[in-house]
Parts: C-alpha cells; structure tokens; sequence
C-alpha cells in the first residue's frame, strides 16, 4: 500500500486555529472517483494527520512548512490506503480503533479507546461502541466545537471532488446535499438485530457546531443540529 497512485487533490487549506484541510479523491474503480478529506491538527511545531490522503510535492513541501508530522490517526476500520506512506515518509505514530480494519498495515502503535488519549490538548475521543466495523470520532473543544469523522457522520454542501459519474449518482444512493450518517457504514457497522442509536445519542452529548468528515464538505456551523436531524431521519424511518 505504499504506493497508491495520487488522486486529484486542492491545497491545504485552513479551517480553525491550528486546523488545516486537505479535499481530495479516492478511485473506487476505473469509473468511480468519490471525494475524501484528511484533516492536519497542529500542536505547537507538531503535526497531526487524521484521516489521511496522499498528495503531491508542492502539497508535500506546504505540509512541511506547517510543521512536523509526527502521529497518523485513522478513524474508520475503511480508510487507510495512505497512511504507509505517510508513516513511512515522517517515521511518524500511528493511532487507530483496533477492529476488522480493511487495510492490515502498518501496525498500530497507539490505540484510539473511547475518551482516551490524543495526540494533541483541547479535544475529546469518540469510539462507537458495538460497530462490527472501527469507528472513531475527535471533537476540538476549541470555540463552538469541530468535530471531525470519517464514515458515520458526513455532509455534502455539493459533490466537489466526486467526478461526473459520482456525481450523477449520489443522490440516489443514499447520499443527499445534507448531513447524513453513511449508509454503506451503518449498513455494515450494524449487528444483526442490533441498533447503533444509542452511540449515536451518545455523540450529541458532545458540544459542536462544525463538521469536517473523511468525505463531502466542510460544515461551519450548524453542525449539531444537522447531526440530529441524520440521526432522526436514519432510526426514525
């Protein structure tokens, strides 16, 4: 997995104090180019890179200028197809949910636990518990709150970074311009006669009122109520 091939990417760009975004794209398959996100968290001349998504040398050297990278965090047992490359690259910490991870490698040094440690302050960790599929979420507790995800929570303002045929088929399977929580995620996250309701309920404890997910768009405010009314719409229907 070292060497994926690079996707379309835009620069990195900033989000909050100390928090950067990457929008970038992943190839389902020869037809299919969906978007997807890192977020880049700096603490001091630290980096932190969650959710991570490889990109070019010019992106390369702005991430340097930022300063050090020095952890990798993967959030959902999905994602991961970069961060070799990253970790490799920086010699940097690896953070993840142990679980059924599609990408076996590299080997976790650090274990995400729910309200565990992060490699950075002024933050709170989510794990859902009882997903047959590792899930993990990070709210920065900073000013109204950001809370980062990768599969179970996303937004889509619009279909940027999908390409034509993405595009097109989006709002037919399951993934509406709104917050939404992930259909292919839950469908295969969700134990047979089981609900992940109440983990969900148990996330809006958290205060927040923006979201950045490992896919869509970046959501500046609203976020909390937006959640809500997925997670209603989701377990209500």
């Amino acid at each position: 997995m070292e060497h994926q091939r690079l996707h379309p990417h835009r620069s990195i760009e900033p989000l909050a104090d100390d928090v950067f975004s990457l929008r970038g794209s992943f190839a389902m398959n020869p037809m299919v180019r969906i978007s997807r996100n890192m977020t880049i968290v700096r603490r001091g001349a630290e980096l932190t890179l969650i959710n991570p998504i490889r990109c070019n040398a010019d992106c390369l050297r702005d991430l340097d200028k930022l300063g050090a990278v020095k952890h990798v965090i993967r959030l959902g047992g999905f994602h991961g197809a970069d961060d070799p490359f990253y970790i490799n690259r920086y010699r940097a910490t690896f953070w993840a949910p142990i679980g059924e991870l599609g990408y076996q490698t590299p080997l976790i040094d650090k274990v995400l636990l729910d309200g565990g440690e992060l490699p950075f302050t002024d933050a709170l960790l989510f794990c859902f518990k009882g997903a047959r599929v590792p899930e993990a979420a990070i709210c920065i507790t900073r000013g109204n709150g950001l809370l980062l995800t990768c599969d179970a929570i996303q937004h889509y303002g619009d279909y940027s970074q999908n390409n034509l045929a993405a595009r097109m088929a989006m709002p037919f399977i399951g993934f509406p311009k709104r917050v939404i929580i992930g259909p292919i995620w839950l469908q295969r996250a969700t134990t047979i006669n089981a609900s992940l309701r109440p983990e969900f309920d148990r996330l809006l404890k958290m205060k927040f009122d923006a979201l950045f997910a490992a896919h869509g768009t970046y959501l500046a405010k609203g976020a909390h109520a937006g959640v809500r009314a997925a997670v209603d719409a989701t377990f209500d229907a």
